[in-house]
């Protein structure tokens, strides 16, 4: 659920996780984009997959969108969601442990 909290956007991780996974499969629609991405990231079709697992690397695809404004908006309407949410979403990708625990009112 995407909540207004002291003027910015909150997401749960759940659906902070699923944006980041769209913005993903967005950049895999657009071979010139994700070629990009992969030369910023240093990464390779092979370890692509087992990367898209940390929420470091998750975050890191949102902030990769949230750099070029056209490629934000374009993403942001295709899946029809507030371009401050993907900004939410990288957010709370990059909390540490402990925050993303407490937002979520959860404790180990």
């Amino acid at each position: 659920m995407v909540a207004e909290s002291r003027g910015y956007l909150a997401i749960e991780l759940a659906e902070a996780e699923a944006v980041a996974i769209d913005a993903l499969a967005f950049l895999a629609g657009n071979p010139e984009e994700l070629g990009r991405f992969l030369a910023l990231s240093g990464l390779g079709p092979s370890n692509l997959r087992q990367a898209a697992a940390d929420p470091g690397f998750l975050a890191g695809i949102l902030d990769h969108i949230m750099t070029d404004e056209g490629l934000l908006l374009a993403f942001a309407g295709r899946q029809g969601i507030d371009a401050r949410a993907v900004a939410a979403a990288a957010r709370r990708l990059r909390a540490g442990p402990d925050e993303r625990r407490e937002e979520s009112g959860g404790a180990s």
